[in-house]
This record gives C-alpha cells, structure tokens and sequence, in this order.
C-alpha cells in the first residue's frame, strides 16, 4: 500500500492510500468512531493500538485538508472608492 509523508507533521506521520481518499467529512466521521471506541475501552489492546494509529493519520489528514481548504480561501477587500476586490487570505 502506497503511503505519503506530509511534511507538517511532527514524526513525518505516513498517511495510508485509503486515509487520503477519504473527503475531510468521511475522515473525521471516522475519526470521530475511533474516539468514540477508545472511550468505551471496545476491543482488545491491539485493536485500540491499531485504531489509535489510524486515528493518527486520519487527524493529520483532516489536518492537510483544511490547510489546503484555508490556502484556496479569498479574502474580500474593499478598495479606495468603494470597489470590492480579493486577494489571498493571509497565510500563517
């Protein structure tokens, strides 16, 4: 299975294929999941190993996405006269 280092990560998180197909909503949906399974204690401790790590690389995927959804966002300026102009919202 094919993986990608983000380069924004701490430990250069690896983020499986299936995990960056996934849309922001679907990965956080199932993000949610795991969190969800990990509070009740579901499951075995390998299996909480595993969803913890999938629950990593779902996080920094959702994390990749919405600084790619900020960097396409424009910001709306009101120039000398009145006129309404945009220009890239401000990176951090």
């Amino acid at each position: 299975m094919a993986k990608q280092k983000t380069p924004d990560t701490d430990a250069q998180t690896e983020i499986p294929a299936d995990v960056r197909a996934l849309s922001f909503e679907d990965a956080m949906s199932e993000l949610e999941d795991i969190v969800r399974g990990l509070e009740q204690g579901a499951g075995s401790l390998d299996q909480a190993i595993d969803s913890y790590s999938r629950g990593v690389a779902l996080k920094t995927h959702c994390e990749a996405k919405l600084k790619e959804a900020q960097l396409r966002v424009d910001k709306i300026v009101v120039g000398s006269g009145g006129t309404l102009t945009t220009e890239p919202a401000d990176q951090e």
